[in-house]
């Protein structure tokens, strides 16, 4: 597998890619620099939106203290108009929406986000003809207001209801009743769906703004979790719904609400109801809505279609696996004009690829194929027979675009240069804005044309790339290398700017490693790498490895963890630092590791079964058993406790407490949603029966984050103090 590693020149041990040198005689890199400061942090161009003319795009800019939405055009790149002036309207937004005919925008204010995904706003109709501004519901917050595609109407999601109202007789119809808290969820996702199948909104109007087809989670039969909020005399409890590995999920149902004649008709997903019903989407007519249906072992994945008006359907297409069905990873689904079927990914031949299929499920035609990996399909040109793609072709570690024939010939590369692009295509496929970053240079957002001509920088983080240059550091250095079983792995390296290799190091490892993921890339870092660039300052080299698990490298090295988390993870950790240990720069005594959720459960593991080769480790926020995390998650790569218990238990950290030696320090957010504060007490409460010493930090009421207020600095202050006592 590691030849794409030596196409892209990875083959040396360790090579630079930066094409500037930055001063060696600069400041210091800072805590205050990288946390409170936030120097690192480069500019974005945000909210984007393709008008319909395809002559212009609209984004969200700032202007004192104020958003705007600014009108560009495309042939130059230049901004012709402020179509939506914040102060103007005495109001400050920060999302916004237009309706097809692009006559009036829906605006959000007051965004509280409630978990990851998901938020309630105050929402507010502006007509761009008259500019007058109206509050729907009464400036009461609501869900995912979204205005349907004849112009005519909003629909919405409150208190667990799906409502829609008429935007010329002003009417409200609420289409469901039966929505209640913990109990009945209409048009929105409930917990593990908006975690594990990244959703929120659980509803869409049919293309002629005639139904709204809506996802309903009967949450009845669902165990449900209990959080303390601190900071009262009598704290209060939290209740919500959360399905632990092997407990039962909520009860999924699509209907379709048809506004004529108020009537809903229940879609037939089949006789089992253990199943997943995570994505549905819209044909080209307002008759036929395509349903993707997952068994709960996530190993077979089904799509129906089906017949709105009687709720009847068909299973067109069927792929199962000897492990997982990845629905995050195959999430495409592109439907073409005039029956000529749809197109969508798949990992069956070993690599995701985009394939053809005719409108009854049959395959035409693959339409990529070779040792790489397609990350995301971007779109489909009907009129030119091209589909556009970003892949690893140049190498796992970075992400490219491309344009190739429907018929799987002439692909063409449109982003040349290394690095990370991200890309935003326009709807009618004549323009795209593509977000590259390298380890070497912050964001840069240009527009495009198709043909891949940069018509206009529109962000190039000039003034960031500037001030880097009187900062002081080593750049990110790639490596790879062979564990001892064969696999070869990437990693990166940080050295101290000063770096003298006749001098010995303390060594911190970096680690997340959970499936799919990738920590390994050619792109500007988050605040995170920024961090290890201030641990570097004060005299530590930072490294990263990738273990088999994640991603960018295929199914095989990524199912290879299947229903054994943990183990193959841990090892190559271990000989990841076995391996650095071996320079003669890095002293062998002082290694540790550290990370975040699934990271923190690798470093748990790292140091409790490799106490030999690691002497400190940090876990923040992990899991300590998977017995205790959700359903779709855990139940996708380790089955269910049930039928697999050994793979729950042999790599859960409470279940090698013995093994602890060395230095461990163990912080959680007791307002943890997502990964309980509930593994971090039963762990404290092994190592205390084991009679093992340790350091541990909780947060009051914060989240899986950890963030808020001062905490993100309270956090990082404390991490550093610890990595520099211990290490």
């Amino acid at each position: 597998m590691h030849h794409n590693l030596i196409k892209a020149g990875l083959c040396t041990l360790i090579f630079l890619i930066h094409s500037f040198l930055f001063a060696q005689d600069g400041k210091k890199i800072s805590l205050e620099d990288v946390i409170k400061k936030q120097i690192f942090l480069p500019q974005t161009v945000r909210g984007i939106n393709w008008m319909s003319d395809g002559q212009f795009y609209s984004s969200l800019k700032e202007v004192g203290g104020h958003s705007q939405v600014v009108k560009i055009k495309l042939a130059t790149g230049e901004q012709t108009a402020v179509l939506i002036d914040g102060r103007e309207l005495g109001l400050n937004f920060t999302e916004y929406a237009f309706n097809p005919e692009e006559s009036m925008a829906l605006l959000a204010s007051e965004v509280e986000s409630i978990y990851r995904r998901s938020s309630k706003a105050v929402y507010h109709l502006l007509d761009l003809k008259s500019g007058k501004l109206r509050q729907l519901e009464n400036g009461e917050k609501i869900s995912y207001a979204s205005l349907s595609p004849d112009n005519k109407k909003i629909a919405f999601v409150k208190n667990n209801n799906l409502y829609y109202e008429d935007l010329l007789s002003g009417e409200k119809v609420q289409v469901t009743r039966d929505g209640e808290t913990n109990v009945i969820i209409n048009g929105a996702a409930d917990w593990v769906y908006e975690e594990e199948f990244s959703m929120a909104k659980a509803f869409e109007w049919s293309p002629d703004g005639n139904k709204l087809a809506f996802i309903r989670f009967d949450e009845r039969e669902v165990p449900e979790f209990n959080m303390q909020k601190w900071g009262k005399l009598y704290p209060e409890d939290y209740h919500f719904k959360y399905p632990k590995a092997g407990e039962k999920n909520a009860t999924v149902t699509i209907k379709v609400y048809n506004l004529e004649n108020a009537q809903s008709e229940t879609m037939n997903t089949g006789e089992e109801t253990d199943i997943y019903l995570p994505r549905m989407y819209w044909a080209n007519d307002s008759e036929t809505l395509a349903i993707i249906r997952l068994n709960r072992l996530q190993n077979q994945m089904d799509i129906l279609f089906a017949k709105v008006n009687t709720g009847n359907t068909e299973v067109m297409l069927s792929e199962t696996s000897t492990s997982y069905v990845d629905l995050n990873y195959n999430d495409n689904f592109i439907f073409l004009p005039e029956n000529q079927g749809f197109i969508t990914t798949s990992e069956k031949d070993g690599f995701k690829h985009v394939y053809h299929h005719s409108s009854n499920g049959e395959q035409i035609r693959q339409i990529t194929r070779g040792d790489w990996e397609v990350t995301s399909l971007v779109g489909v040109d009907v009129e030119d027979e091209r589909v556009y793609y970003v892949s690893t072709e140049q190498s796992p570690i970075e992400r490219q675009f491309y344009s190739i024939g429907l018929d799987g010939k002439k692909k063409k590369l449109l982003s040349p240069q290394p690095g990370t692009h991200n890309i935003n295509m326009s709807p009618d496929h004549r323009f795209y804005i593509d977000t590259y970053s390298r380890v070497d240079r912050p964001l840069q957002t240009s527009l495009f044309d198709r043909k891949g001509r940069q018509i206009k920088i529109l962000e190039d983080n000039q003034e960031l790339q500037e001030k880097m240059q009187s900062f002081d550091f080593n750049e990110k250095t790639f490596f790879s290398f062979q564990t001892p079983d064969g696999t070869s792995l990437n990693g990166y390296m940080i050295k101290p700017p000063d770096f003298d290799p006749s001098r010995t190091y303390p060594l911190l490892l970096y680690v997340y490693g959970g499936p799919g993921s990738q920590n390994v890339m050619n792109a500007w870092g988050s605040s995170r790498d920024w961090w290890h660039q201030h641990l570097a300052a004060e005299g530590f080299v930072v490294a990263c490895v990738d273990n088999r698990g994640t991603g960018g490298r295929g199914k095989a090295f990524k199912h290879s963890t299947y229903a054994q988390l943990g183990n193959l993870e841990t090892q190559d950790q271990i000989a990841a630092a076995q391996h650095l240990a071996s320079m003669a720069f890095i002293d062998k005594e002082r290694i540790g590791i550290w990370g975040w959720s699934y990271g923190g459960y690798m470093s748990s593991l790292a140091l409790m079964l490799g106490h030999d080769t690691f002497k400190m480790a940090i876990a923040v926020a992990p899991v300590t058993t998977w017995r205790y995390y959700d359903t779709i998650y855990t139940e996708r790569y380790l089955q269910t406790p049930q039928l697999n218990p050994a793979g729950y238990d042999n790599f859960s950290p409470i279940n090698h407490v013995n093994q602890l030696k060395g230095n461990f320090l163990l912080i959680h957010g007791t307002g943890d949603d997502n990964v309980h504060f509930q593994n971090s007490v039963d762990l404290v409460d092994a190592l205390v029966a084991a009679d093992k010493q340790f350091d541990s930090f909780y947060y009051p009421n914060r989240s899986h984050g950890i963030s808020g207020g001062n905490t993100t600095w309270h956090l990082y202050q404390m991490m550093t103090e610890y990595i520099k006592e211990k290490l």
